[in-house]
């Protein structure tokens, strides 16, 4: 039996990640290690739990000219509430400079979604700070 790819692709639908973000935050001068790491989080703005969540992260770009890679970090959560934060990782901020890149799976309705979310070099400055939900902190978001 042979199926026709072209007419079971059009047939998936193709449904856009919404309310759910990644931010990346400073310490608290308040924290022991505040000058020397940053905190990641992920963010269910959904008024319903995501489930399956998994979140690939890494670091990559250039250094005093020369290329740079961290290591590909996964985390997993069976389960992220409605309306909950979770703390992904420490970001060292020696690396803040490099395109620092988060990329998340998770189930929701019966459904496999995924988004990539890309700090660029550069965007993780204090000019481009925002308050950051249920933290009552400043940082970068990407929703």
């Amino acid at each position: 039996m042979r199926f026709k790819l072209n007419a079971m692709k059009k047939d998936i639908p193709i449904l856009k990640v919404e309310d759910l973000a990644i931010a990346v935050v400073p310490r608290q001068e308040s924290d022991e290690d505040h000058d020397m790491f940053w905190d990641s989080y992920l963010i269910n703005l959904k008024d319903e739990p995501i489930k399956s969540v998994l979140v690939n992260s890494r670091g990559y770009g250039e250094i005093d000219g020369e290329q740079r890679r961290t290591s590909t970090m996964r985390y997993f959560w069976e389960e992220i509430g409605p309306l909950e934060i979770v703390k992904i990782e420490p970001v060292q901020k020696e690396v803040l400079c490099l395109a620092n890149e988060y990329w998340v799976s998770f189930s929701f309705n019966d459904y496999l979604y995924d988004k990539k979310y890309v700090f660029v070099p550069g965007s993780l400055e204090e000019i481009h700070f925002t308050e950051i939900p249920f933290l009552d902190r400043k940082g970068v978001m990407i929703r």
